[in-house]
């Protein structure tokens, strides 16, 4: 097996079609982050730096079977656009298998960290150190069928958000929804309610990086009809309650970014909203909802299907994969211990440091 590591924007166009021809080929490839688009986006937003994007293209027998693509710098890498990126995994054809240490060798590093890699990657699979789900909703047969089988499920969730979208509309005003809403105003209060969400809870400020806001702005503006940034909203009478920006793929729409007004917190307008995408996506070619990983309860509520995705790392013998394998170690000790919360540190403090590598 041969690996080829190019800048994304040095991708020819035959190269971005056949990416896109592997990920068409299995639905669990459908995502917007794995995408040749993605990789490109985010160099565009990035630009050359100490750490930049690569793609590493495998190839066999003269003919390329698969793309990976990661921010690689001096000394480690990890996922193209982290900590933005909800999933990673290699792209290719099926059948398909290389130790990841060639992969890390090509981009010329010493390790590198993944957080949310398809569990079905069997590349990744032996340096994976955890797992979790990733909830996603098929509505592939429509949204009746979709909501009748939560029902028989004994789910209450889509019955509650009936019950309190009649409730919001007589004590406020008509719910009215927007799909691919092209209004500045509203993707500005998206990133405001965001910032203020991130600030009241303690957690890294995402938008203090330029790369974030340049993604985000680069995405919105995008007019490719399989890639890019859709924005949602709900409003209530004149006031708008919630506002989504989400990613697109050909088939799925990825739950992105979400907030609301917290003066309309008793309605749960951001669970309306998505409500509101689900039926809407019966006059679409989308038939899957993508809700991310992250244990909250709509999510459970709202997913028929779960999408398992791992966090580990690959490394080389060196400094820096020592120093990732004694963090693993303290954060499994410390899990191990019937301590409650306290044990959650390490792990809190490893992802924690995370964000703000990739954000830099």
């Amino acid at each position: 097996m041969e690996i080829e590591v190019l800048r994304p924007q040095d991708l020819s166009p035959a190269r971005m079609e056949r990416w896109r021809e592997l990920q068409a080929s299995d639905i669990r490839l459908d995502s917007p982050f794995l995408s040749p688009q993605w990789a490109r986006a985010v160099e565009r937003a990035q630009g050359e730096g100490a750490r930049h994007v690569r793609v590493a293209v495998l190839r066999q027998d003269g003919r390329d079977v698969g793309y990976f693509a990661a921010r690689a710098g001096s000394v480690t890498a990890m996922p193209a656009g982290a900590p933005m990126c909800d999933y990673q995994g290699l792209v290719a054809e099926p059948g398909v298998k290389i130790d990841a240490r060639e992969l890390v060798e090509a981009l010329g590093v010493n390790r590198f960290d993944f957080c949310h890699m398809l569990a079905e990657d069997q590349s990744f699979a032996p340096h994976a150190r955890g797992q979790v789900t990733s909830h996603v909703v098929d509505v592939g047969q429509g949204y009746a069928a979709y909501e009748a089988a939560r029902r028989a499920a004994g789910t209450s969730v889509l019955k509650d958000c009936d019950k309190k979208r009649r409730k919001v509309e007589r004590e406020v005003g008509e719910a009215r929804f927007t799909a691919f809403s092209r209004s500045r105003a509203d993707f500005d209060s998206l990133v405001a309610w965001k910032r203020a969400q991130l600030h009241a809870t303690g957690q890294t400020d995402l938008f203090e990086t330029g790369w974030t806001m340049r993604l985000l702005r680069d995405l919105f503006a995008s007019r490719d009809p399989d890639f890019g940034a859709t924005l949602f909203t709900l409003h209530f009478g004149e006031r708008l309650a919630a506002v989504h920006l989400h990613l697109r793929g050909r088939r799925t729409v990825h739950g992105w970014l979400i907030a609301h007004d917290p003066e309309f917190e008793r309605y749960s307008p951001g669970i309306l909203l998505f409500q509101d995408i689900l039926r809407w996506m019966d006059q679409t070619p989308y038939s899957r909802l993508d809700l991310g990983p992250g244990d909250y309860r709509f999510k459970r509520e709202l997913a028929n299907l779960g999408q398992d995705v791992t966090f580990g790392f690959v490394g080389r013998p060196s400094a820096a994969a020592f120093i990732r394998t004694a963090a693993y170690g303290v954060r499994a000790a410390a899990e191990a211990l019937p301590l409650g919360r306290v044990s959650e540190l390490p792990g809190k403090a490893m992802r924690r440091l995370d964000t703000i590598r990739g954000l830099r």
